[in-house]
Formats: C-alpha cells, sequence, structure tokens
C-alpha cells in the first residue's frame, strides 16, 4: 500500500480523499492555490502545499506544478478526485512517467473512453445498446444534417471530449443545425481543446441512470447497482438516488450485466461509472462512461456500506477487491442533494460569499460532505459546490422525508444556496411519487421557483 499520496484537488473532494487515505494509515499531500490558503483540506491533509495562484489553470490544472509537489514531498501516488485532471489522459500518462501511480485508469483507457465517439463505437461492436446516432465523429455540419434527416430529430450534437452538457447542442428544426453545430463545436474547443463532434438521436424525455462500476488488476469486474441521475438543471446533476424506482429488478440486471460488459470491452481498471438513458417502454441505451470517481458516489456508499475511495486505493496498489458480486447488495435507499452557492431565482447565478455562520443536519442515516466551517469564504474562482447532504433510511418514503428533515436543518448564512430548491422537490408529487424523468426541472422550474419566491417572503 502507498505511503503518501498526493490530492491534486480542492474542496469536499479532497476532504473525502484524505480521510479515506488517514484510516487505512496513508498520509496526504494536500495541494491549495492562494485562494484557498485558509480551506479544510489544506488543514486536515498531514502536509499542504501552494501550488499557484487562485486561476485554476495556473494552480489546479498545472501539471508541472502538481507533479513537482508530488515528487518533492516524496509521494507514491496521486489522487486526482473529479474534475480538473482527473480525466486527463496526458496528466495520467506523466504520472507515470514520473514515477507515480495515478489512482485511476491510465492514460490509454481514459483516451479510449473519454472520447464519446470512440466509446460508441467501442460498445456497438461488444453488443452494448447505444443511442442511434454517427458510427463516429462527424465532420461537418452538412454531414450532420445529413445523418439527422435520417435518423429524424430532434438530435442531440455532442463533443466527443466533452462532459457536464459542455459542447451539447440539442436540434429541433433542420434550419438551426447549422448554428448550433457551430456553437457545440467553438463551445468545445473553448472548454476541451477539441471540437470534435457526434451526432445522436436525442431520447425524449428518459431517465439517467449511471452504473457504478469497479475493475481491478486482476481481471475482476464487479457493478455496485445503479444511480438516478434525472434531476439535472441545464444537464448539470441537482439530486441523485439509489435504488431507481424506474427499473424493474430484470432491467437493473440487464443494465448491470451490460456495464460490466461495458468495462471489459474497455480493459478497464480502477472505479468508472457506465452512464444509460432508458425510454419510456424500458429500453436502455449506452451514452458515455465517466473514468473517475463521480460527485455522487456517497449514494452508492450507503447502500452497499462499500467504501469507494478506500477500493479505488486498493486497485491501484494492485490489490483484488475486496468484494465480489455476489457480495454486492442494495440496503434500504439513499438520496443525495447537491448544495450549491448559487441563486434559483436569479437562474441559478453563482453567489461566492463568506459564510457567516453554519449549521449542519445530522442524526440516523445522515451523511454530509463539505468545505464548509463558520468563517469560511466561498470562492469565486471555482465551482459553486458547497456540500453534499445524503440520507440513508430503509425504504424511498422514509428517505424522502429524512432529507427533507435533514434540509430544513441546514443552516448557511451569508449567501443563497439551492438547498431550499431542493426541500421543494422534495415536497412535489410527482417526485414523491417517483414519477419524473430528466424534463423533471424544465416542466416544473417555473412551479417551484414560484413556490421559493413564495417561502421567502413569509421568511
Amino acid at each position: 500500500m502507498f505511503k503518501r499520496v498526493l490530492i491534486a484537488n480542492r474542496g469536499e473532494i479532497a476532504l473525502r480523499v484524505i480521510r479515506a487515505c488517514q484510516e487505512m494509515g496513508i498520509e496526504s499531500v494536500a495541494v491549495y492555490s492562494t485562494a484557498d490558503a485558509d480551506a479544510l483540506h489544506v488543514q486536515l491533509a498531514t502536509r499542504a502545499i501552494c501550488v499557484g495562484p487562485a486561476k485554476a489553470a495556473d494552480s489546479y490544472l498545472s501539471p508541472i506544478s502538481l507533479l513537482t509537489a508530488a515528487v518533492e514531498s516524496g509521494c507514491d501516488a496521486i489522487h486526482p478526485g473529479y474534475g480538473f485532471l482527473s480525466e486527463n489522459a496526458e496528466f495520467a500518462d506523466l504520472c507515470a512517467k514520473s514515477g507515480l501511480r495515478f489512482i485511476g485508469p491510465t492514460g490509454d483507457m481514459i483516451r479510449q473512453m473519454g472520447n464519446k465517439a470512440a466509446a460508441r463505437a467501442l460498445m456497438q461492436k461488444n453488443g452494448v445498446p447505444v443511442v442511434p446516432g454517427s458510427d463516429g465523429p462527424v465532420p461537418d455540419s452538412a454531414a450532420a444534417a445529413q445523418l439527422a434527416a435520417a435518423i429524424g430529430y430532434p438530435v442531440l450534437i455532442k463533443a466527443s471530449a466533452g462532459g457536464g452538457g459542455r459542447g451539447m447542442r440539442r436540434v429541433d428544426d433542420p434550419a438551426d443545425l447549422e448554428r448550433l453545430f457551430d456553437e457545440a463545436r467553438a463551445e468545445a474547443v473553448a472548454c476541451f481543446g477539441d471540437g470534435e463532434l457526434y451526432l445522436e438521436k436525442l431520447i425524449l424525455s428518459p431517465r439517467h441512470i449511471e452504473f457504478q462500476i469497479l475493475a481491478d488488476t486482476q481481471g475482476n469486474v464487479i457493478h455496485l447497482g445503479e444511480r438516478d441521475c434525472s434531476i439535472q438543471r441545464k444537464n448539470q446533476k441537482l439530486m441523485e438516488e439509489s435504488p431507481s424506482k424506474a427499473l424493474t429488478p430484470e432491467l437493473r440486471a440487464a443494465m448491470g450485466a451490460a456495464a460490466v460488459a461495458a468495462a471489459k470491452a474497455a480493459g478497464y481498471v480502477n472505479a468508472g461509472t457506465i452512464e444509460f438513458v432508458v425510454d419510456r417502454e424500458g429500453h436502455f441505451y449506452f451514452i458515455e462512461m465517466n473514468t473517475r470517481i463521480q460527485v455522487e458516489h456517497p449514494v452508492t456508499e450507503m447502500v452497499t456500506g462499500l467504501d469507494l475511495v478506500k477500493e479505488q486505493l486498493r486497485i491501484a496498489a494492485g490489490l483484488p477487491l475486496s468484494v465480489k458480486q455476489e457480495d454486492i447488495t442494495l440496503t434500504g435507499h439513499a438520496l443525495e442533494c447537491r448544495i450549491n452557492a448559487e441563486d434559483p431565482t436569479r437562474g441559478f447565478c453563482p453567489c461566492p460569499g463568506k459564510t457567516e455562520f453554519l449549521h449542519l443536519p445530522g442524526g440516523p442515516g445522515v451523511r454530509v460532505d463539505t468545505l464548509l466551517y463558520n468563517g469560511y469564504a466561498v470562492s469565486p474562482y471555482y465551482d459553486s459546490l458547497v456540500a453534499k447532504v445524503i440520507v440513508h433510511a430503509p425504504t424511498r418514503l422514509e428517505a424522502i422525508r429524512r432529507m427533507r428533515r435533514c434540509l430544513a436543518e441546514l443552516v448557511i448564512e451569508g449567501y443563497p444556496t439551492t438547498a431550499d430548491f431542493c426541500h421543494l422537490i422534495l415536497h412535489h408529487p410527482d417526485f414523491v411519487r417517483g414519477q419524473y424523468d430528466t424534463g423533471f426541472l424544465a416542466q416544473n422550474q417555473e412551479e417551484l421557483l414560484r413556490w421559493e419566491s413564495q417561502s421567502l417572503s413569509e421568511q
């Protein structure tokens, strides 16, 4: 096992990795920008090293700064967390060349699955259902128009190197295709440095279901059940739950088998997520693979009792998985709400500021992963996620009631957050019945915001 691990990230995921390392007897080295000098991960790590100024490109996204910190502090490995360089194949390669173990897949695996068009082709070759669309990259808008006419509108233009909804455009009218194709390409170049695009048929009102997989260097591959990530705002997840009310036991088994087949086809090693959409008739389609730990991984941890970060460390050290597929059972129900420093009444505009007062919920079956403490100033330079509230209960209804109680108990003063908005979702009849899809927020956002405005006026 590793002696010392550098965490190439910040915020709650850096804290998550630090805590796993502490419990395994591994020293942790935190990195931070000048804007994060007072951050909690800096205070809790064994050692902390400043790697640059506030701008992420000059600190958390600087491979040379991170590798220099790792080598000079005598680290054996680097954990990238999520975001930043977690799915950067070149960074994974540089780690290996520097004699450092990258706690994740190899650079070649990241390239293979990180390119969404190439991943689609690999899945098709290995019998995993994919959404109808292009067999590979689409060279220009003329070719895209021809393909869209063949598969039928609406279609999605997607960046091959994309993620988080960036480089993605929905096209309902052929007259808009050329303009939206050019927009998607420009955004893909700006966000990922790669303008390659592909085309998919848009599955209307699907559920977004992802399966967590683990794969070790001995060839063992297992799945840990699903997470329903259909509560989304502009392709950004806001709430997740497991198990999904949309899946029957038979559909769950089929999708789990497909997820394992997808990971095996890629020769994948470490933790990863196979993402699917499920239509109203119960047909499922592969859309992409995330080659990193996910923001929403605690949901799976709550229903399986497995520590995914510790499994990542074990796998990267060459050890076999601590469990087999037959050992995995989903017990009870888990929900996660992402608490962002954003104002839902102003288009979810990021609202960084000083945390004037903080009170976190507790009690049975409650977990809060957060970077906050009283007096902490949320930085305007980075992602607006400030906390994740996760609950576990014997049934879905009990989990919903527990989450309502937790969000009512949560107090974050100093700036607006999405906590109240999530609290309102938990009271919406369609959500309570489990009758929702990826279009839920678009269809109900105006109503929810009206509820929130009324609530704020009454306070």
